[in-house]
């Protein structure tokens, strides 16, 4: 029976490593990169949209609190 000897585990994991880094380098540069003026367009509306619900959430806040103080104000 012959004696197969395993690599050490350093090379084994600096193989994977490598491989890693290699396969990462192939996938990105498959990615299309957004241009500037996209990028500003995308960020104006992501922008837009948080202040848009922010103030509806301010709106219902002090629509409610305003019921919710008429209403203490009947009652006591």
């Amino acid at each position: 029976m012959a004696d197969v000897k395993k690599e050490n585990w350093f090379k084994r994991t600096w193989g994977k490593v490598c491989k890693y880094f290699r396969e990462l380098r192939s996938e990105l540069k498959k990615v299309v990169w957004p241009t500037p003026k996209q990028v500003l367009k995308n960020t104006a509306i992501v922008v837009g949209c948080v202040i848009a619900v922010g103030v509806f959430i301010w709106l219902f806040d002090f629509v409610a609190q305003v019921g919710i103080d008429a209403l203490i104000g009947a009652f006591h």
